[in-house]
């Protein structure tokens, strides 16, 4: 198993997005060291920012409120 800062950075992103399963999934790709998982990574990376950027601006409003 090798170690890539990119999946990892998946990983940690989906698990901030609260999609568990999906982080699991990403894990087993990585432990598996498919070489298409790893051409998938720098798409499914520029995909999962706009997400994280829509969740942290959703989130300031709401914190405004308390």
């Amino acid at each position: 198993m090798r170690h890539d800062p990119a999946s990892a950075a998946v990983v940690v992103m989906l698990r901030g997005l609260k999609m568990y399963g999906m982080a699991q999934a990403v894990s087993d790709l990585m432990e598996q060291g498919s070489p298409a998982f790893g051409a998938a990574v720098p798409i499914l990376s520029q995909l999962l920012i706009p997400s994280l950027s829509d969740a942290d601006s959703a989130g300031i409003p709401e914190a405004a409120n308390i």
